[in-house]
């Protein structure tokens, strides 16, 4: 799956969100200052391209919708992280983030729980 730049994953987060809609729509929910119509409009038809949205026409107005789910270009993503910056192992993350993040001790204990769960 290709890696999205930042604006296309802005994109992406407000069609997920909003499941499906016009240009007009994912401006409306775009931080100020809002960029350009034409601007959004061309990262919608690179998504497009790229395989990320798909549409439908309504004349000359096009509905925009993801044909990838937020779940899997976020698996995808992890993916790529652990591989590139963790040496490929999930034991690394995890340390990373038990070590930056401070977890608390309820996170911790969840994390034990969920971490039980699994092995069982």
């Amino acid at each position: 799956m290709e890696e999205l730049t930042r604006t296309e994953e802005g994109i992406m987060q407000i069609l997920w969100s909003i499941e499906k809609g016009f240009v007009k729509d994912i401006i409306e929910r775009m931080e100020e200052p809002k960029p350009p119509y034409t601007t959004v409009s061309s990262v919608v038809r690179l998504l497009e391209s790229k395989g990320y949205i798909g549409h439908k026409a309504y004349g000359k107005t096009h509905e925009y919708y993801p044909l990838i789910a937020k779940e899997e270009y976020r698996k995808s993503r992890l993916g790529t992280v652990i591989k590139d910056y963790f040496d490929n192992k999930t034991s690394n993350l995890l340390s990373f983030l038990m070590e930056e993040e401070k977890l608390s001790k309820k996170e911790l204990d969840d994390l034990r729980k969920f971490i039980d769960q699994q092995n069982q």
